[in-house]
């Protein structure tokens, strides 16, 4: 394993440790919680790697808040897509799906 490598491991595991701590502290400090988030996206973003797809959908992409689905953010589903809408900002994210 190079030193790149290394460092966008290293990257990914700080990632997911980060939305890990969000998850536990959104129920005491929100603010903290949407900290964690916003830092995650600038670690992914300042070493070039993407986010794990399991945690892609668990924030609001503009104002970088932690999702609790039912509390802040709302989930409906349309004709062939699930729109995410988050309820601090307002901001509706489309994703499609197939009900096969």
């Amino acid at each position: 394993m190079n030193k790149r490598e290394w460092i966008r491991d290293m990257a990914v595991q700080r990632i997911e440790r980060l939305f890990e701590l969000a998850e536990k502290w959104h129920s005491t400090h929100p603010e903290r919680s949407n900290r964690c988030v916003a830092l995650a996206r600038r670690i992914a973003m300042k070493y070039r790697v993407r986010i794990p797809k399991n945690l892609r959908r668990r924030f609001c992409r503009k104002c970088n808040s932690y999702f609790i689905f039912g509390k802040n953010a709302r989930v409906r589903l349309k004709k062939k897509r699930v729109v995410v809408e988050c309820l601090n900002c307002g901001f509706k994210r489309r994703y499609p799906y197939d009900r096969k």
